[in-house]
């Protein structure tokens, strides 16, 4: 993979943390204290921080427009092959996690069609996963 990405997020406890990055997105484990967690976010170094005084809202988020939805900002997340796509959200929705923005085809028919899903984690961090059918031809179309 070339240049993987670091990212780290603060979150308000880590065994949540590790339960919801490491349990159920099935990201392995890294380094770690007890104040922070390295996981592999699909070949991505991802750090999860400790704030404890983070409370169940998180640090809270701005929402845009986009294809009609309210997209929250700030999010992060993966560009994952339509496959592993489809089957991160079996996953999700067998677990129970309630989407912001349900998983759909965002730009259908147009330059950048992908599939889409919007969720927050336990410390209120928005994630998205998108993927396209032909990430090399579609990733950046204008």
């Amino acid at each position: 993979m070339p240049n993987p990405f670091h990212l780290a997020v603060q979150v308000r406890d880590i065994a949540e943390a590790r339960r919801f990055y490491g349990d159920l997105l099935g990201c392995p484990e890294g380094r770690s204290s007890d104040r922070w967690v390295d996981f592999n976010l699909y070949g991505h170094q991802f750090v999860c921080h400790l704030n404890p005084e983070l409370d169940e809202k998180g640090a809270g988020v701005h929402r845009n427009p986009v294809d009609g939805h309210g997209v929250p900002v700030p999010h992060f997340g993966v560009v994952l092959g339509m496959n592993d796509w489809e089957g991160l959200v079996d996953r999700l929705t067998r677990a129970g996690v309630r989407f912001e923005i349900e998983p759909y085809i965002r730009f259908q028919g147009e330059p950048g069609e992908q599939a889409t899903m919007f969720f927050f984690d336990p410390s209120g961090n928005a994630l998205e996963f998108k993927a396209f059918r032909d990430i090399d031809g579609q990733l950046f179309a204008t």
